[in-house]
């Protein structure tokens, strides 16, 4: 019943965060309103770690550099247990992760059984599995919508969406 979804996402500066296709018949002009601009300096992106329940939204962490077992252990660290605490979920709750090699690390494992916490068995390659998938397309939506013009904009929009 109480499951915690969690994953990571990469949300762009410039441009939209998914794909977009346009049909037009042959012989007719493009639109303007069908171009999306781009940037050949200054280009960027961030990459979150969140988590979410039926009970609300998790934390959501913005994370530095390049992630490996360590630094997600300290994610978990910083953030999952205070995010199980804010959302009210008490110690049955079960934590959803993808079966990326970080996610499935021994220091990882250690972390996870030391504090208790139960883990959801998932199948291999299926992150589009996770309805966290809906909740990083929202929010990148939200954020097109607010064009943030630096990486700092960027993560405050994310975490005030």
């Amino acid at each position: 019943n109480k499951i915690l979804w969690s994953d990571e996402t990469k949300i762009k500066l410039f441009g939209l965060n998914s794909k977009r296709y346009v049909w037009r018949k042959p012989g007719t002009a493009h639109h303007l309103s069908d171009t999306v601009p781009t940037v050949k300096h200054g280009d960027g992106s961030i990459m979150l770690w969140g988590c979410f329940s039926a009970a609300g939204t998790g934390r959501l962490v913005a994370i530095e550099g390049k992630m490996n077992a360590a630094k997600y252990r300290d994610i978990l660290d910083e953030n999952l247990l205070q995010s199980i605490q804010d959302l009210r979920l008490g110690r049955r709750v079960t934590f959803q992760q993808d079966n990326d090699p970080k996610h499935t690390a021994k220091i990882k494992k250690e972390w996870l059984h030391n504090n208790s916490v139960t883990v959801l068995e998932w199948p291999s390659q299926s992150p589009d599995l996770n309805p966290i998938e809906h909740l990083w397309r929202d929010l990148k939506m939200a954020v097109h919508q607010c064009l943030p013009s630096n990486l700092t904009e960027l993560e405050r929009i994310c975490k005030e969406e």
